[in-house]
Protein backbone atom coordinates (compact mmCIF):
# COMPACT_ATOMS: atom_id res chain seq x y z
CA UNK A 1 0.00 0.00 0.00
CA UNK A 2 1.45 3.49 -1.07
CA UNK A 3 0.13 6.97 0.45
CA UNK A 4 -1.55 8.79 -1.86
CA UNK A 5 0.96 12.25 -2.64
CA UNK A 6 -2.32 14.50 -3.83
CA UNK A 7 -5.87 13.93 -3.52
CA UNK A 8 -8.01 11.93 -1.48
CA UNK A 9 -5.90 9.26 1.12
CA UNK A 10 -8.16 6.02 1.82
CA UNK A 11 -7.77 5.52 5.81
CA UNK A 12 -9.40 2.55 7.01
CA UNK A 13 -9.88 1.91 10.60
CA UNK A 14 -9.62 -1.77 11.15
CA UNK A 15 -11.25 -2.91 14.85
CA UNK A 16 -11.68 -5.62 16.48
CA UNK A 17 -15.45 -5.85 17.80
CA UNK A 18 -17.12 -4.68 20.93
CA UNK A 19 -15.40 -1.91 22.58
CA UNK A 20 -12.94 -0.94 19.52
CA UNK A 21 -15.39 -0.83 17.36
CA UNK A 22 -17.61 1.34 19.18
CA UNK A 23 -14.74 3.43 19.67
CA UNK A 24 -13.76 3.91 15.86
CA UNK A 25 -17.38 4.29 14.81
CA UNK A 26 -17.65 7.19 16.95
CA UNK A 27 -13.81 8.36 16.12
CA UNK A 28 -14.87 7.97 12.26
CA UNK A 29 -17.91 10.96 12.54
CA UNK A 30 -14.73 13.93 12.47
CA UNK A 31 -11.77 11.62 11.73
CA UNK A 32 -12.27 12.81 7.96
CA UNK A 33 -12.19 16.70 8.77
CA UNK A 34 -9.61 16.67 11.68
CA UNK A 35 -6.90 15.43 9.37
CA UNK A 36 -7.56 17.21 6.74
CA UNK A 37 -7.12 19.96 9.24
CA UNK A 38 -4.25 19.33 10.63
CA UNK A 39 -3.00 17.92 7.14
CA UNK A 40 -2.68 21.76 6.56
CA UNK A 41 -1.35 20.57 2.65
CA UNK A 42 -5.12 20.46 1.27
CA UNK A 43 -5.32 16.91 1.39
CA UNK A 44 -8.62 15.43 2.15
CA UNK A 45 -9.21 11.93 3.77
CA UNK A 46 -11.53 9.40 3.35
CA UNK A 47 -12.15 7.36 6.66
CA UNK A 48 -14.21 3.51 6.86
CA UNK A 49 -14.60 1.77 9.78
CA UNK A 50 -14.16 -2.18 9.23
CA UNK A 51 -15.26 -4.43 12.13
CA UNK A 52 -13.79 -8.15 12.35
CA UNK A 53 -11.78 -9.73 14.82
CA UNK A 54 -8.42 -10.15 13.37
CA UNK A 55 -6.63 -10.65 16.34
CA UNK A 56 -8.30 -14.04 17.11
CA UNK A 57 -5.89 -17.12 18.08
CA UNK A 58 -2.98 -14.59 18.13
CA UNK A 59 -1.29 -12.23 20.62
CA UNK A 60 2.04 -12.27 18.91
CA UNK A 61 2.49 -8.43 17.42
CA UNK A 62 4.49 -9.43 13.99
CA UNK A 63 1.89 -11.99 13.58
CA UNK A 64 -0.92 -9.53 13.71
CA UNK A 65 1.02 -6.83 11.55
CA UNK A 66 1.31 -9.57 9.20
CA UNK A 67 -2.55 -10.14 8.98
CA UNK A 68 -3.28 -6.52 8.66
CA UNK A 69 -0.93 -5.99 5.41
CA UNK A 70 -2.60 -9.19 3.97
CA UNK A 71 -5.95 -7.43 5.06
CA UNK A 72 -5.33 -4.13 3.38
CA UNK A 73 -3.47 -5.17 0.55
CA UNK A 74 -7.14 -6.70 -0.64
CA UNK A 75 -8.53 -3.43 -0.30
CA UNK A 76 -7.81 0.06 -1.75
CA UNK A 77 -6.50 1.35 1.42
CA UNK A 78 -3.61 4.14 1.54
CA UNK A 79 -3.24 3.89 5.34
CA UNK A 80 -4.75 1.40 7.85
CA UNK A 81 -4.81 1.39 11.42
CA UNK A 82 -5.90 -1.36 13.57
CA UNK A 83 -7.41 -0.91 16.95
CA UNK A 84 -8.20 -3.59 19.41
CA UNK A 85 -8.16 -4.51 23.44
CA UNK A 86 -5.74 -6.98 23.61
CA UNK A 87 -2.54 -6.12 25.54
CA UNK A 88 0.51 -6.54 23.20
CA UNK A 89 3.86 -7.72 24.56
CA UNK A 90 7.11 -7.97 22.72
CA UNK A 91 10.25 -9.23 24.64
CA UNK A 92 8.76 -8.41 27.63
CA UNK A 93 8.15 -4.90 26.83
CA UNK A 94 4.16 -3.81 26.94
CA UNK A 95 3.26 -1.91 23.45
CA UNK A 96 1.51 1.05 22.65
CA UNK A 97 1.50 1.07 18.94
CA UNK A 98 3.22 -0.59 16.41
CA UNK A 99 4.28 1.21 12.78
CA UNK A 100 4.93 0.44 9.29
CA UNK A 101 5.15 3.75 7.47
CA UNK A 102 6.63 1.90 4.07
CA UNK A 103 3.09 0.00 3.58
CA UNK A 104 0.65 2.44 5.76
CA UNK A 105 0.26 0.03 8.56
CA UNK A 106 -0.31 1.12 12.38
CA UNK A 107 -1.56 -1.62 15.38
CA UNK A 108 -3.14 0.34 18.10
CA UNK A 109 -3.31 -1.42 21.41
CA UNK A 110 -6.58 0.54 23.55
CA UNK A 111 -5.28 -0.76 27.00
CA UNK A 112 -2.14 0.95 26.89
CA UNK A 113 -3.97 4.42 26.94
CA UNK A 114 -5.48 3.70 30.42
CA UNK A 115 -8.53 3.76 31.65
CA UNK A 116 -9.64 7.65 31.37
CA UNK A 117 -10.80 9.50 28.63
CA UNK A 118 -9.92 6.75 26.27
CA UNK A 119 -11.75 8.00 23.57
CA UNK A 120 -10.27 11.05 22.96
CA UNK A 121 -6.87 9.23 23.79
CA UNK A 122 -7.29 7.23 21.11
CA UNK A 123 -8.45 9.52 18.35
CA UNK A 124 -4.90 11.79 19.45
CA UNK A 125 -3.13 8.45 18.54
CA UNK A 126 -4.88 7.80 15.55
CA UNK A 127 -4.43 11.27 14.11
CA UNK A 128 -0.81 10.83 15.06
CA UNK A 129 -0.08 7.76 13.30
CA UNK A 130 -1.83 8.68 10.18
CA UNK A 131 -0.54 11.93 9.59
CA UNK A 132 3.24 10.82 10.23
CA UNK A 133 2.80 8.42 7.72
CA UNK A 134 0.55 10.27 5.35
CA UNK A 135 2.66 13.48 5.53
CA UNK A 136 5.80 13.36 3.69
CA UNK A 137 7.22 16.12 5.72
CA UNK A 138 7.28 13.99 8.93
CA UNK A 139 9.04 10.22 7.50
CA UNK A 140 11.54 12.05 4.69
CA UNK A 141 11.91 10.15 1.54
CA UNK A 142 14.21 7.19 3.16
CA UNK A 143 13.28 6.54 6.88
CA UNK A 144 10.67 6.36 9.69
CA UNK A 145 9.51 9.74 11.54
CA UNK A 146 11.40 11.62 13.49
CA UNK A 147 11.20 10.05 17.26
CA UNK A 148 8.23 12.13 18.73
CA UNK A 149 6.08 10.31 21.42
CA UNK A 150 2.35 10.02 20.82
CA UNK A 151 0.80 13.38 22.57
CA UNK A 152 -1.64 12.64 24.54
CA UNK A 153 -3.18 14.02 28.38
CA UNK A 154 -0.97 11.66 30.31
CA UNK A 155 2.50 12.61 31.70
CA UNK A 156 3.84 8.93 31.18
CA UNK A 157 3.56 8.36 27.10
CA UNK A 158 4.29 5.80 25.12
CA UNK A 159 7.98 6.79 24.27
CA UNK A 160 9.52 5.52 20.48
CA UNK A 161 11.27 2.59 20.08
CA UNK A 162 13.22 1.04 16.87
CA UNK A 163 12.69 -2.92 16.54
CA UNK A 164 15.97 -4.23 17.11
CA UNK A 165 14.77 -8.07 16.05
CA UNK A 166 15.56 -9.00 12.71
CA UNK A 167 11.82 -10.54 12.41
CA UNK A 168 10.28 -8.00 13.79
CA UNK A 169 11.86 -5.78 10.81
CA UNK A 170 10.07 -7.12 8.56
CA UNK A 171 6.51 -5.82 9.66
CA UNK A 172 7.60 -2.41 11.75
CA UNK A 173 9.76 0.13 11.66
CA UNK A 174 9.09 2.00 14.86
CA UNK A 175 6.78 1.66 17.66
CA UNK A 176 5.87 3.12 21.49
CA UNK A 177 6.48 1.27 24.24
CA UNK A 178 5.03 1.66 27.55
CA UNK A 179 7.42 1.00 30.39
CA UNK A 180 7.47 1.35 34.14
CA UNK A 181 5.01 0.85 36.75
CA UNK A 182 2.70 3.31 35.69
CA UNK A 183 2.78 2.13 32.33
CA UNK A 184 1.96 -1.29 33.92
CA UNK A 185 -0.87 0.57 35.99
CA UNK A 186 -2.55 1.96 32.63
CA UNK A 187 -2.39 -0.97 30.73
CA UNK A 188 -4.28 -3.11 33.44
CA UNK A 189 -6.59 -0.01 33.77
CA UNK A 190 -7.15 0.20 30.06
CA UNK A 191 -8.08 -3.50 30.45
CA UNK A 192 -10.20 -3.22 33.29
CA UNK A 193 -12.28 -0.95 31.19
CA UNK A 194 -12.43 -2.94 27.93
CA UNK A 195 -13.92 -5.45 30.37
CA UNK A 196 -16.49 -2.84 31.17
CA UNK A 197 -16.85 -4.57 34.88
CA UNK A 198 -20.36 -3.05 35.76
CA UNK A 199 -21.83 -5.41 32.97
CA UNK A 200 -21.27 -7.52 36.05
CA UNK A 201 -24.24 -6.53 38.00
CA UNK A 202 -27.34 -7.73 35.26
CA UNK A 203 -24.74 -10.68 35.10
CA UNK A 204 -25.37 -11.83 38.25
CA UNK A 205 -29.42 -11.47 38.48
CA UNK A 206 -30.02 -14.48 40.04
CA UNK A 207 -27.28 -13.86 43.04
CA UNK A 208 -28.37 -11.09 43.44
CA UNK A 209 -32.35 -11.93 43.48
CA UNK A 210 -30.83 -14.23 46.53
CA UNK A 211 -29.15 -11.49 48.33
CA UNK A 212 -31.75 -9.32 48.03
CA UNK A 213 -34.38 -11.92 49.41
CA UNK A 214 -31.50 -12.13 52.35
CA UNK A 215 -31.11 -8.65 53.20
CA UNK A 216 -34.67 -8.42 53.09
CA UNK A 217 -35.19 -11.40 55.59
CA UNK A 218 -32.14 -10.54 57.78
CA UNK A 219 -33.49 -6.68 58.06
CA UNK A 220 -36.81 -7.63 60.21
CA UNK A 221 -34.99 -10.16 62.16
CA UNK A 222 -34.36 -8.75 65.73
CA UNK A 223 -31.48 -10.92 66.02
CA UNK A 224 -29.43 -9.26 63.84
CA UNK A 225 -30.27 -5.96 65.20
CA UNK A 226 -28.88 -7.20 68.29
CA UNK A 227 -25.94 -8.18 66.41
CA UNK A 228 -25.42 -5.08 64.04
CA UNK A 229 -25.99 -2.61 67.44
CA UNK A 230 -22.73 -4.67 69.37
CA UNK A 231 -20.74 -4.16 66.01
CA UNK A 232 -18.06 -1.93 66.62
CA UNK A 233 -16.67 -0.33 63.42
CA UNK A 234 -13.53 -2.06 63.11
CA UNK A 235 -15.76 -5.14 62.86
CA UNK A 236 -17.94 -3.54 60.85
CA UNK A 237 -14.96 -3.52 58.39
CA UNK A 238 -13.72 -6.41 58.78
CA UNK A 239 -17.69 -7.91 57.90
CA UNK A 240 -17.74 -6.00 54.56
CA UNK A 241 -14.58 -6.63 53.92
CA UNK A 242 -14.55 -10.38 54.16
CA UNK A 243 -17.94 -10.67 52.61
CA UNK A 244 -16.37 -8.83 49.20
CA UNK A 245 -13.92 -10.90 49.23
CA UNK A 246 -15.49 -13.81 49.28
CA UNK A 247 -18.04 -12.94 46.61
CA UNK A 248 -14.94 -12.03 44.45
CA UNK A 249 -13.23 -15.26 45.10
CA UNK A 250 -16.03 -17.48 45.29
CA UNK A 251 -16.75 -15.65 41.37
CA UNK A 252 -13.05 -16.36 39.93
CA UNK A 253 -12.98 -20.40 41.80
CA UNK A 254 -16.15 -21.19 40.57
CA UNK A 255 -16.38 -19.76 37.15
CA UNK A 256 -12.68 -20.89 36.38
CA UNK A 257 -11.92 -16.77 35.75
CA UNK A 258 -8.24 -17.91 36.70
CA UNK A 259 -5.70 -17.93 34.06
CA UNK A 260 -3.09 -20.21 33.81
CA UNK A 261 -0.48 -20.41 30.57
CA UNK A 262 1.12 -23.50 29.48
CA UNK A 263 4.19 -21.57 28.29
CA UNK A 264 7.10 -21.15 30.94
CA UNK A 265 8.57 -18.16 29.57
CA UNK A 266 8.87 -14.96 31.60
CA UNK A 267 6.81 -13.11 28.69
CA UNK A 268 4.17 -15.53 29.26
CA UNK A 269 4.05 -15.51 32.83
CA UNK A 270 4.40 -11.75 32.62
CA UNK A 271 0.80 -11.52 30.23
CA UNK A 272 -0.91 -14.30 32.67
CA UNK A 273 -0.19 -11.94 35.57
CA UNK A 274 -1.73 -9.08 33.96
CA UNK A 275 -4.74 -11.24 32.84
CA UNK A 276 -5.23 -12.43 36.11
CA UNK A 277 -4.87 -9.18 37.73
CA UNK A 278 -7.15 -7.32 35.10
CA UNK A 279 -9.79 -10.37 36.63
CA UNK A 280 -9.46 -9.51 40.25
CA UNK A 281 -9.80 -5.76 39.58
CA UNK A 282 -12.95 -6.22 36.71
CA UNK A 283 -14.96 -8.95 39.21
CA UNK A 284 -14.05 -7.03 42.13
CA UNK A 285 -15.40 -3.52 40.87
CA UNK A 286 -18.41 -5.71 39.79
CA UNK A 287 -18.98 -7.20 44.00
CA UNK A 288 -18.47 -3.18 44.79
CA UNK A 289 -20.97 -1.88 42.67
CA UNK A 290 -23.17 -4.86 43.92
CA UNK A 291 -22.48 -3.95 47.66
CA UNK A 292 -23.19 -0.83 47.01
CA UNK A 293 -26.43 -1.13 45.62
CA UNK A 294 -27.40 -3.95 48.15
CA UNK A 295 -26.32 -1.49 51.21
CA UNK A 296 -28.44 1.62 49.21
CA UNK A 297 -31.36 -0.67 48.99
CA UNK A 298 -31.13 -2.39 52.71
CA UNK A 299 -30.74 1.04 54.13
CA UNK A 300 -33.86 2.52 52.46
CA UNK A 301 -35.81 -0.95 53.99
CA UNK A 302 -34.35 0.08 57.60
CA UNK A 303 -35.48 3.35 57.00
CA UNK A 304 -39.06 1.50 56.70
CA UNK A 305 -38.83 -1.14 58.65
CA UNK A 306 -37.08 0.13 62.25
CA UNK A 307 -39.59 1.40 65.31
CA UNK A 308 -37.87 3.33 67.69
CA UNK A 309 -39.69 1.48 70.84
CA UNK A 310 -39.03 -1.84 69.25
CA UNK A 311 -35.63 -1.15 68.34
CA UNK A 312 -34.70 -0.45 71.67
CA UNK A 313 -36.75 -2.27 73.70
CA UNK A 314 -35.05 -5.58 71.47
CA UNK A 315 -31.02 -3.81 71.65
CA UNK A 316 -31.44 -2.13 74.67
CA UNK A 317 -29.99 0.90 73.02
CA UNK A 318 -32.02 4.14 71.94
CA UNK A 319 -32.24 3.78 67.73
CA UNK A 320 -29.81 6.65 66.19
CA UNK A 321 -29.55 8.03 62.99
CA UNK A 322 -25.93 5.94 62.36
CA UNK A 323 -27.91 2.65 63.85
CA UNK A 324 -29.62 2.78 60.42
CA UNK A 325 -26.41 2.47 58.21
CA UNK A 326 -24.48 -0.15 60.75
CA UNK A 327 -27.63 -1.91 60.03
CA UNK A 328 -27.43 -1.17 56.51
CA UNK A 329 -23.83 -2.08 56.11
CA UNK A 330 -24.09 -5.39 58.17
CA UNK A 331 -27.01 -6.75 56.61
CA UNK A 332 -25.44 -5.82 53.05
CA UNK A 333 -22.29 -7.87 53.96
CA UNK A 334 -24.40 -10.87 54.97
CA UNK A 335 -26.83 -10.40 51.68
CA UNK A 336 -23.34 -10.79 49.88
CA UNK A 337 -22.14 -13.88 51.45
CA UNK A 338 -25.91 -14.90 50.26
CA UNK A 339 -24.96 -13.49 46.55
CA UNK A 340 -22.10 -15.35 46.45
CA UNK A 341 -23.89 -19.09 47.26
CA UNK A 342 -26.23 -17.75 44.96
CA UNK A 343 -24.20 -17.35 41.82
CA UNK A 344 -23.75 -20.99 41.67
CA UNK A 345 -27.36 -20.82 39.98
CA UNK A 346 -25.35 -18.27 37.37
CA UNK A 347 -23.82 -20.46 34.55
CA UNK A 348 -20.06 -19.81 33.76
CA UNK A 349 -20.42 -18.99 30.26
CA UNK A 350 -22.65 -16.11 31.57
CA UNK A 351 -20.31 -14.82 34.34
CA UNK A 352 -17.70 -14.93 31.79
CA UNK A 353 -20.00 -13.29 29.23
CA UNK A 354 -20.46 -10.43 31.87
CA UNK A 355 -17.00 -10.42 32.79
CA UNK A 356 -14.66 -10.01 30.04
CA UNK A 357 -14.97 -8.30 26.81
CA UNK A 358 -15.63 -10.26 23.53
CA UNK A 359 -11.67 -10.44 22.24
CA UNK A 360 -11.37 -11.33 25.87
CA UNK A 361 -14.13 -14.17 25.76
CA UNK A 362 -12.65 -15.25 22.28
CA UNK A 363 -9.06 -15.58 23.80
CA UNK A 364 -10.28 -17.48 26.51
CA UNK A 365 -12.62 -20.07 24.83
CA UNK A 366 -9.35 -20.65 22.73
CA UNK A 367 -7.47 -21.44 25.75
CA UNK A 368 -10.06 -23.83 26.60
CA UNK A 369 -9.83 -25.28 23.70
CA UNK A 370 -5.83 -26.22 23.52
CA UNK A 371 -6.58 -27.21 27.00
CA UNK A 372 -8.81 -29.86 26.14
CA UNK A 373 -6.70 -30.52 22.89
Amino acid sequence: MQVSSQGVTVVALLADPDAPTEIAQRMARTLSSRLADKSGQGRRFDVEVVSEPFTAGAEDPPTLMRRIMDRGSTENWDIVVALTDLPLHSHGRRLAVNLNHEQGLALLSLPSLGGLRLQTRARQAVEEAVLGMADPDMTGADGPPRNQPLPGPSVDRPGPDHPDQTGEKETEDLRYVVGGPRGYLRVLAGMVRANRPWRLVPGLSKALSAALVTGAVATVNSTVWTLAASFGTPRLVIATVGSVAIMIGWLIIDAELWDRSAEKSPEARQRTRLYNASTVATVGIGVLVCYAGLLVINWVLALFILNDHVFASTTRTPLHAEDYVTLACFVAAVATVGAALGSGLESDEAIRAAAYSKREQERRRQLQENHDD
